[in-house]
């Protein structure tokens, strides 16, 4: 493994530089459009370093890494918006959930399918894998996000302080219990079949690793820290526009989620599909396992509103996600007609999303 690239340590720097400055000073046009191509910089970053930790420490595990160390980062974004908003954002945490639900299950998923077919025209993956994760997404997906709306004790799409406790505890327990089967108990389901590329290069050393474990935490964070930094503009270009306010959570959520996007997208051009629907799956999975259990926590000490159901339109998305996405990986192949349906959905998601 040859020695870290300059650019891959740089740019983090850079980020916090940008990062720092926009604290400090008004953000104008030179300001927000110097932090957006740095935030593009610092994902590109991001995806390097995870691949050197996955490389050393083998799959799924290198894949879990990025998944969890993400959503660890997007919880703690919805939790800081929750304490500093109020009431008012008492949707935040549903609304970047479901958003980030769809924008892995369809648009990241359709674009590695795409691109990995439209190279190696057939893929194949484990079906035991694929199945198990998509089991997994839909009873979270149901339980946090359709049930809130048909409970009896609380009107609307809320449930009461018991039903949260509830439903945080097992969303918990199922994400924990999918991770032990998947790095444990049938770690094999999660792993790239024979025939498929290997990542290249030798492998990283230890030192090598823990440097970039470092920076890939260092680069999340200035992520995070440069999307939160950037939603004002976000929001006020959003209003100006006569978008829905719900618009605002998809484009956080899009952002967040550029790391593990770009390095799905990648392992699928190489030939690694399996790789890829492990980071896929698996951090939609975690975006529910691990964001709705710490919300609930929070929303209980401070006594937060929190709103879970999702309206009827979304409910219909996801239901047509789900269905798609159980249809699309029920036989360990794919080719380019799975992911232009996925990305036909995708589109619809954000047209919908645009024009409601």
């Amino acid at each position: 493994m040859t020695r870290l690239p300059r650019w891959a340590w740089i740019l983090p720097i850079l980020a916090w530089l940008f990062l720092i400055a926009s604290k400090l000073v008004p953000i104008g046009l030179p300001m927000l459009v110097g932090c957006t191509l740095v935030l593009a910089g610092v994902v590109f970053a991001a995806v390097h370093h995870a691949e050197v930790v996955a490389h050393r420490v083998g799959e799924p595990f290198g894949t879990l890494v990025l998944a969890i160390a993400v959503t660890v980062i997007e919880v703690a974004l919805v939790i800081s918006v929750m304490l500093s908003a109020g009431p008012e954002k008492a949707a935040v945490a549903r609304d970047t959930v479901f958003s980030a639900v769809m924008i892995v299950c369809t648009g990241v998923v359709g674009l590695c399918l795409l691109a990995g077919a439209s190279r190696h025209r057939e893929q194949e993956f484990r079906v035991q894998g694929a199945n198990g994760a998509l089991a997994v997404l839909a009873a979270l997906s149901v339980l946090t996000l359709i049930l809130p709306n048909y409970t009896s004790s609380t009107p609307g799409p809320t449930y009461t302080p018991a039903q949260l406790a509830f439903v945080g505890v097992v969303s918990l327990v199922l994400y924990c219990v999918f991770v032990f089967v998947q790095t444990v108990r049938h770690r094999e389901y999660f792993l790239t079949p024979t025939g498929d590329s290997a990542a290249p290069g030798a492998r990283p050393s230890v030192n090598q690793m823990r440097l970039s474990f470092g920076l890939l935490l260092v680069s999340l964070v200035a992520v995070v820290g440069l999307a939160k930094a950037l939603s004002p503009a976000v929001e006020a270009g959003i209003d100006s526009s006569g978008a829905p306010k719900t618009l605002v959570g998809v484009v956080i959520a899009a952002l967040v989620l550029l790391p593990e996007g770009t390095a799905a997208f990648r392992a699928a051009r190489l030939n690694r599909l399996q790789t890829s629907l492990n980071l896929a799956l698996g951090s939609a999975i975690a975006s529910i396992g691990l964001t709705i259990p710490a919300v609930v926590a929070v929303a209980l000490i401070f006594s937060l509103p929190l709103t879970l159901g999702i309206a009827p339109k979304e409910m219909v998305l996801l239901a047509l996600t789900l269905l798609l996405s159980v249809l699309t990986l029920a036989t360990g192949r794919t080719s380019i007609l799975q992911g232009a349906i996925h990305l036909t959905v995708f589109a619809v998601f954000l047209f919908l999303a645009v024009v409601p």
